[in-house]
């Protein structure tokens, strides 16, 4: 079982196995803190993404890299927009998407997966199934992102999705402990979901949290 799971590490550069695990270990932390809705979101986003922004380049999965270098762009976005207060209450609370907002998310979703057919066509990568998937989750994580830095509840709904499909794409290329980190993704973005949920009906209905 355990040489199922992890005898493709014995090929691996040391340093990325550590590499790996380091970010594996912040991704979950900052994944957990979103789910408080907890700013500590971004510091230790930032540390994950960095980390698997190189890793993912060197694991040739050009899509996958390139979400982790928006995400650091974006949380470093999302970090400034959280701590925005007027009159010390927060100015961007947890809300839903308006009209513009879905307008916004369906065009950055389409120009998401035009520019990252673009890179892959450039590059030669379309070489296998790994590939076609990498593109969706791609813009499936733009859009995520984008929406976890506006406080949009519906963001969770993306990483949801995207989360579930990444735990066969890192499994048959044959990053386990990646793998295994989206799992936990998955259950903790069910949970903040919820959670989200819970704040915005307080925040809507006061009245009923006095």
């Amino acid at each position: 079982m355990i040489d199922y799971f992890f005898a493709q590490y014995k090929d691996y550069p040391v340093h990325e196995v550590y590499l790996e695990l380091i970010a594996v270990f912040f991704g979950l932390c900052s994944v957990w803190y979103a789910k408080k809705d907890n700013i500590l979101v971004f510091p230790t986003g930032l540390i994950s993404t960095s980390i698997y922004a190189y890793l993912l380049w060197q694991w040739s999965l050009l899509g996958d890299s390139m979400i982790n270098v928006y995400y650091f762009i974006m949380s470093i976005y999302g970090w400034y927009h959280w701590t925005r207060k007027k009159d010390n209450v927060d100015e961007f609370p947890v809300s839903v998407m308006n009209r513009t907002e879905k307008v916004i998310a369906v065009i950055i979703f389409v120009l998401t997966v035009v520019f990252v057919v673009v890179v892959y066509l450039y590059f030669n990568k379309f070489t296998s199934w790994y590939s076609y998937l990498d593109t969706l989750l791609t813009a499936i994580f733009f859009v995520g992102m984008w929406l976890m830095a506006k406080r949009k509840i519906e963001n969770w709904i993306f990483w949801i999705v995207g989360d579930l499909l990444s735990i066969p794409l890192y499994f048959a290329k044959g990053y386990t402990f990646t793998s295994f980190q989206y799992i936990v993704f998955t259950i903790i973005a069910v949970y903040g979901y919820l959670e989200w949920k819970k704040i915005l009906n307080s925040s809507q209905n006061p009245e009923l949290h006095q």
